[in-house]
């Protein structure tokens, strides 16, 4: 099992930046994809973002498309999640996670039951 600890998180200004980091231990996640979830107050966890496990496919959702960009260095064992042009909607606990090994369909359609580890969750709050 892959443990993962996710940082980078904290209070921003509308039209702001963070980087998050994922980094994993105990085993590789090289086979695993690599995605990134978040959940308001109130609301269901959402995917993100997710990326395979060599980096050639990425998946982003609407309402974070060409703001957000996910990136994985197997090297480091490292995922990461760019995030620009904050909005306060974004503000969530974010969480990575990793599973779906080897994973070669449609990244859209995984969901938090596809993924077996998870980090702790940082918090991003966005003020207007």
């Amino acid at each position: 099992q892959v443990q993962l600890v996710d940082s980078g998180g904290g209070l921003v200004q509308a039209g702001g930046s963070l980087r998050l980091s994922c980094a994993a231990s105990g085993r590789t996640f090289i086979p695993s994809t690599v995605a990134w979830f978040r959940q308001a107050p109130g609301k269901e966890r959402e995917l993100v973002a997710a990326i395979t496990w060599n980096s050639i496919k990425t998946y982003y959702g609407d309402s974070v498309k060409d703001r957000f960009t996910i990136s994985r260095d197997n090297t480091k064992n490292t995922g990461y999640l760019q995030m620009n042009s904050l909005k306060p909607e974004d503000t969530a606990v974010y969480y990575c996670a990793a599973g779906a090994q080897l994973y070669t369909g449609s990244l859209a359609r995984l969901g938090p039951v596809d993924f077996g580890s998870w980090g702790q969750g940082t918090h991003v709050i966005v003020s207007s």
